[in-house]
């Protein structure tokens, strides 16, 4: 027994009463990646690079409409949130400037959560660095920092940004995530992991850029966990721990030419510069590159085209004014000039490569740099500091561990960072050919970790057919993944903290005709995979209260949110409404029910009024281009996901999972036999399904 709500116990998250608890999750929210002040989703480009003068308060939503959206998310039946929150929210005005209104709002919006039970975990979220380099994460200023120019990204393609593409309503599916393969992504990754090693000659305020970086960050993170157990009744109660920086990446690190493609990037599309192509682009020359697409079986070569930057150049001029900063760079790096220029990759009066492997071995040891290397060396020094940092404040926080996506976890079982009694694994997943192509297919997928770990000797081979197969391939895929966590790590927890799937599949073919049959088989195929794996837990992507049916998540194109102010959100009850029975049952609704269980879209509050006032449907000026993907409101299959699950288990869950085609959930667990009694609380069964439930204890 313990004291704490929820800690870990041979390998399984207990509570306080010796229980096994699944965590049964979403990220919450997609509003968290872009600013309130001004609202700038990805496809405004309107004050984009006034960086320095933005405000997160109100997001991932407004704390008075917290009981909203934490009612909704009780209702779908999830106990856990994946806390969503950005370094630009907290840090975005300038080095060591934190937001406190923001932190102040963050606390009222976790406090809010006390009261339906959730366990919370916070996720410092980040995708290809910052949103000036086509993401979410860092502040502007880390950047410019880094001797970057990010208004001349789009000229040098130094970074592929939505905010900045000349036509944002054309802005190609998912070509966000090459930006990792492309000049800014990679240097910033490459500086703030091991910036002494590769660019020693970069330094700000006497230290080296990588610790400028990682202490600026490790000081946001801190100042804020500082400010939640200082809140007194949220650490613990409600925020049961945090989780590494989402989906690092290891940038040049382990590039072994950095003038050809590397193998190990199997992400092609649009164009597609080799590094020292990126770097040459990036200092103004014109380069002919390869330009890739996303096909059924995965990236293709389509040719080659110029990028032309006339002229422009991705680094900051020698004479720019720096000072509003307040940091001092030393005199040795010159800006105006390619950083790894400067430290002998290439040429710049000749345009030859240097040294094609300078990424590829460690400068003072030699050794050789692979992914395992990089997880094992630089991002566990980082992790390292992380851990303690959060628990210089936090002491009995969980921790969990995210490495680069899709990679082996680091290899420190039986090591003291292995030996952690309150460490989790934190994997993400997703099913890629869906994921690009926007289609489900039934008929065939392959096994991708299979492939990124060598099991085939040829891809083909990876190919399943059927549904039957695919299904069975995403358990397996996610059941490989803890494992590489037990084999790796230790006997921890495995938490899914990222899965899930493209809502505007088929060219939004559901939104106009209210039909969410493929949404609702590749929902319930990935569910199939959290739950039959023996995951301990899982937190699905996204929860997203702005969606809509032309710009999805507004961010990048993407749109995998379980809601959209375009569709409907789900029935208080699993009975049909009654109109004569309407006025008694919500007397008797109100007299039997805590109000913290009922969803306030049902009731007259602030939240909702102000929702209402504002809905497009009564806006007297056109809201879309589109008005056909607005006539056939759906649910979003939520059949799919929204469905039953173990909470609190006396014993050990040996497998559970619901078949949604018979409704029929089913649960073995191991566990002394007890005599039977009545009112135990050991599953949830959400309001929108009744299913056949069958139990059996060994």
């Amino acid at each position: 027994m313990t004291n704490l709500r929820l800690t870990i116990e041979d390998g399984k998250f207990r509570d306080g009463d010796g229980r096994q608890v699944t965590l049964r999750g979403i990220n919450v929210a997609g509003e968290a990646k872009y600013p309130s002040n001004p609202d700038q989703p990805s496809h405004v480009p309107n004050d984009f690079f006034d960086g320095d003068h933005v405000s997160f308060v109100g997001r991932p939503f407004p704390k008075q409409e917290a009981h909203l959206h934490f009612s909704r998310l009780k209702r779908c039946g999830y106990n856990t949130i994946r806390y969503v929150f950005t370094w630009e929210a907290i840090e975005a005005a300038g080095p060591g400037i934190y937001d406190e209104a923001w932190i102040d709002e963050t606390i009222e919006v976790l406090r809010a959560a006390k009261d339906y039970g959730f366990y919370i975990f916070m996720d410092p979220h980040q995708d290809v660095w910052s949103r000036f380099s086509g993401g979410s994460g860092a502040p502007m200023w880390t950047l410019y920092a880094a001797g970057l120019n990010p208004k001349n990204f789009a000229a040098t393609e130094a970074a592929i940004v939505h905010n900045t593409y000349p036509e944002p309503d054309n802005f190609p599916k998912m070509i966000w995530s090459t930006n990792y393969y492309r000049l800014a992504a990679a240097t910033m990754f490459t500086l703030f992991f091991a910036g002494r090693d590769f660019a020693p000659k970069c330094i700000l305020d006497g230290v080296n850029i990588q610790d400028y970086l990682q202490g600026h960050f490790l000081g946001a993170c801190s100042h804020l966990a500082k400010r939640i157990h200082e809140a007194g009744d949220i650490e613990n109660d409600v925020v049961f721990g945090w989780e590494s920086l989402n989906e690092p990446n290891k940038g040049m690190i382990g590039y072994e030419d950095v003038g050809v493609i590397p193998k190990e990037q199997a992400l092609k599309k649009g164009t597609c510069p080799t590094i020292f192509q990126a770097m040459l682009s990036g200092s103004g020359r014109t380069v002919e590159v390869e330009t890739w697409d996303m096909g059924g079986l995965g990236p293709y070569k389509v040719g080659k085209t110029l990028i032309e930057p006339d002229g422009e150049v991705a680094w900051l001029p020698e004479d720019y004014d720096e000072s509003r900063y307040g940091y001092k760079r030393d005199p040795g790096w010159k800006l105006g000039e390619c950083p790894w220029a400067q430290h002998g990759v290439w040429d710049p009066s000749t345009d030859a490569l240097l040294k094609k492997d300078y990424f590829g071995k460690h400068p003072t040891t030699g050794d050789k740099i692979d992914y395992a290397y990089f997880t094992d060396n630089y991002f566990m020094d980082f992790f390292r500091k992380y851990r303690d940092m959060v628990r210089t404040h936090h002491k009995d926080a969980i921790i969990l561990l995210q490495g680069p996506t899709m990679e082996l976890p680091p290899l420190i079982k039986g090591t003291p960072d292995g030996d952690d009694p309150l460490l989790a694994y934190a994997p993400h997943w997703y099913d890629g050919i869906t994921l690009m192509t926007k289609k489900w297919n039934r008929n065939w997928n392959v096994d991708v970790i299979g492939v990124l770990r060598g099991r085939y000797w040829h891809p083909a081979l990876a190919v399943k057919l059927g549904e039957t197969a695919i299904r069975n391939c995403f358990r397996d895929q996610h059941a490989a993944m803890r494992q590489e966590g037990l084999d790796r790590m230790g006997n921890h927890p495995c938490v899914m903290t990222e899965f899930g799937i493209p809502y505007d599949m088929d060219d939004k073919y559901a939104y106009k005709t209210g039909d969410y049959s493929s949404q609702s088989a590749a929902m319930d195929a990935n569910h199939f995979g959290v739950e039959a794996s023996g995951l301990e837990g899982y937190t699905l992507w996204l929860y997203m209260a702005k969606n809509d049916h032309e710009r999805g998540d507004q961010w990048n194109g993407e749109d995998l949110s379980i809601v959209s102010v375009d569709d409907k959100l789900l029935p208080l009850s699993a009975r049909p409404r009654s109109p004569d029975l309407d006025d008694a049952a919500s007397s008797a609704r109100r007299s039997s029910v805590h109000k913290k269980d009922l969803d306030d879209d049902d009731s007259v509050t602030p939240a909702n009024l102000r929702r209402t006032i504002t809905n497009p449907s009564i806006s007297s000026e056109a809201t879309t281009r589109q008005p056909e993907l607005k006539v056939s409101p759906g649910y979003r299959a939520a059949e799919a996901y929204v469905r039953p699950a173990p909470i609190a288990t006396s014993g050990v869950i040996t497998n559970y999972g619901f078949d949604l085609r018979q409704c029929l959930f089913t649960l073995t667990i191991k566990a002394p036999k007890v005599p039977m009694r009545t009112g135990r609380r050991w599953c949830s069964s959400p309001s929108t399904t009744s299913p056949r439930t069958r139990a059996r204890s060994k």
